[in-house]
């Protein structure tokens, strides 16, 4: 599918992401006062959402980066998740904040939040920006949710099709009805 030839619709505006991101940061960073917190971005996804997250958050912050992929180049999920790079610090008795671009089957956030609870973290979270709940496959419920949207294909924000369009600004469907 060539997205250029393709029907499009913004779910998520720029000024709408700026706006939630400002509301996740007061919140994350109310809950975390006088802590401080490591926050684990997702990647490649969430690097966007994840970055600008932060940049809302006051609590002092540690980032770390892990590698998962169930995804490969498809629009669905091939339901296997494996870790391809962990953390590279030590998250026991730290107060620990997982960011992902978006949740929908929630098999790579389950993966995710067991392999880091073996590690013995003081508290371990998840915040995502994109939550599609009727696309469930495992009982989870992320802690922080930018926005919760129906079962479409979602691309911009650091959502990719192939290997691009995570540089567009906003959140968009792309559908395959001819432009």
């Amino acid at each position: 599918m060539d997205i250029e030839t393709k029907k499009w619709e913004v779910l998520c505006s720029e000024e709408q992401i700026a706006n939630r991101l400002k509301e996740l940061g007061s919140q994350i960073s109310e809950e975390y006062k006088g802590e401080k917190l490591i926050v684990i971005s997702l990647l490649k996804g969430s690097f966007i959402f994840c970055a600008d997250l932060v940049r809302n958050i006051t609590v002092p912050v540690k980032i770390e980066f892990m590698t998962t992929s169930s995804y490969g180049h498809g629009e669905e999920s091939s339901g296997r998740v494996k870790l391809v790079s962990d953390i590279g610090s030590q998250i026991e008795g730290c107060h620990v904040l997982v960011v992902d671009d978006i949740t929908d089957t929630a098999l790579t956030m389950d993966f995710v939040m067991s392999h880091l609870k073996s590690k013995n973290p003081a508290s371990l979270k998840c915040c995502v920006l994109l939550d599609k709940p009727s696309r469930r496959k495992v009982e989870l419920v992320p802690d922080y949710c930018g926005f919760e949207i129906e079962d479409k294909f979602v691309v911009g924000y650091g959502l990719n099709f192939g290997d691009y369009y995570r540089n567009i600004p906003y959140v968009f469907n792309v559908t395959n009805e001819d432009r």
